[in-house]
């Protein structure tokens, strides 16, 4: 009888990398292996979920857009939402399964709605990954199932943490809510252990596959304080919560009580490889679910300034009362700007006047967020420097400070749909943080 002596199968634990970030500021407040190149999983998600926010935003696609499944997508291993081929469901539902389940089907028919294609929507992660400075991340795929050359580091991961969180403050509650209605089924939170046990935390994302071992990216706030903490290769979902909530202590203990917030910058839109092939698998599926190609001009033949208003007079006209104590600090502001380059700021009035603005009647539903600011003064105050900087974009705009839990935001509404476009383009343009507000959001 032949005996073949068999070698017991070891298990080997996914290298380890940890970064520990002061969110406010993007300060590194601990770092271990933050560099090195290991598989994101699931962490992949949050840059999915961000094109799709910042496609929303651009007006390529909306909440209640319907999706067809394509095969590739229904076909994706667990998790997942339990799609099928030819099914067609809002994107606002894939959304909340890839948030909160890490549904890898969601995350899939995201990335074809938007791009078409699998390998299109991964050319967009990349761009929107480099203009974001995560200079060691390379995106294979949308859910961040392993596959060859998809890797990314824990300080990459924390960066893009930051960017949701920042850039897209209307839809981060998705990484928070313990459970989700995703139109076919309720979804459960794949962090919701971390996230009733840690005081303040309030996302971001997990993930998990056996050569990445467990990972995530959490974030936590305690009064002005947010802490973006990320681990790499956990050995289970114990142990790396453990970690992440000691490597969180630590990073309140480090951080300063008070700090200036500095939000990141949006990174440029980055458009599919070929800036004149759209691909959408919004709409009906042809053969077995493929999404229909529509041709379009890249080239502007006219301008996307909103068309004048009518002549005539809109009842009911708001009249702006104005503080002069704020436009005197926000002109002297200027004038300290143009001593040192002149050429960059327009011109200054010469003196402040009453401002009519028709309202937000006949189409005008749209605004702008520049930012969310803690006083009343600091929000008005950037809204009538942005205002001074931008008269023709912002023009028929109504100046608008709302309060929430959080802070006030500060808004420029009664614009077009076209109208806030340009504006946030433009005013991206010069860092200036900004986001469209409307009716589908």
């Amino acid at each position: 009888m032949l005996f073949i002596a068999l070698t017991p199968v070891v298990a080997f634990a996914a290298p380890y990398a940890a970064y520990v970030m002061d969110a406010r500021t993007g300060e590194q407040l601990y770092s271990q292996n933050a560099d090195t190149r290991l598989h994101p999983a699931s962490l992949t998600k949050m840059m999915t979920l961000y094109i799709a926010f910042q496609a929303i935003q651009r007006g390529e696609i909306t909440l209640d857009s319907l999706v067809t499944v394509s095969s590739n997508a229904s076909s994706e291993p667990p998790s997942k939402l339990g799609l099928k081929t030819g099914q067609k469901i809002k994107l606002r539902y894939l959304l909340r399964a890839a948030a909160v389940k890490s549904a890898n089907d969601a995350a899939t028919a995201i990335g074809e709605a938007i791009s078409g294609s699998e390998e299109a929507f991964a050319v967009r992660m990349n761009r929107t990954a480099a203009a974001m400075g995560m200079t060691n991340t390379t995106f294979k795929n949308a859910h961040g199932l392993t596959q060859d050359g998809h890797l990314s580091t824990a300080r990459d991961m924390s960066v893009l943490g930051r960017h949701v969180i920042y850039d897209f403050p209307q839809y981060y509650n998705l990484f928070s809510r313990r459970t989700a209605d995703a139109g076919i089924a309720e979804v459960r939170h794949t962090n919701r252990r971390f996230l009733d046990s840690y005081e303040g935390a309030d996302g971001i994302k997990t993930g998990f596959t056996n050569a990445a071992g467990f990972n995530l990216v959490a974030s936590a706030q305690r009064g002005q304080e947010r802490i973006i903490t990320t681990v790499f290769g956990g050995t289970s979902t114990a142990q790396r919560n453990a970690k992440i909530t000691e490597l969180m202590d630590m990073g309140f203990s480090r951080a300063p009580s008070t700090a200036t917030l500095q939000r990141p910058e949006p990174p440029a839109s980055a458009p599919a490889s070929d800036p004149l092939l759209v691909s959408s698998n919004v709409g009906p599926a042809t053969n077995g679910g493929a999404g229909k190609t529509v041709r379009v001009s890249g080239r502007v033949t006219r301008s996307l300034r909103p068309a004048a208003r009518p002549s005539q007079a809109v009842s009911a006209p708001v009249q702006l009362a104005v503080n002069t104590d704020l436009i005197n600090s926000v002109l002297a502001e200027a004038v300290q700007v143009a001593a040192v380059a002149p050429a960059a700021v327009a011109p200054t009035p010469a003196a402040p006047e009453v401002v009519t603005r028709i309202s937000t009647s006949g189409g005008r539903h749209w605004g702008v967020n520049v930012g969310r600011y803690n006083s009343r003064y600091e929000a008005e105050k950037v809204l009538l420097r942005v205002a001074l900087n931008e008269m023709s974009t912002l023009e028929g705009a109504v100046r608008r400070v709302t309060q929430n839990s959080r802070g006030f935001d500060a808004n420029f509404m009664g614009l077009t749909r076209e109208g806030a476009d340009l504006a946030c383009r433009r005013l991206q343009a010069r860092s200036q943080s900004c986001f469209m507000i409307g009716s589908e959001g």
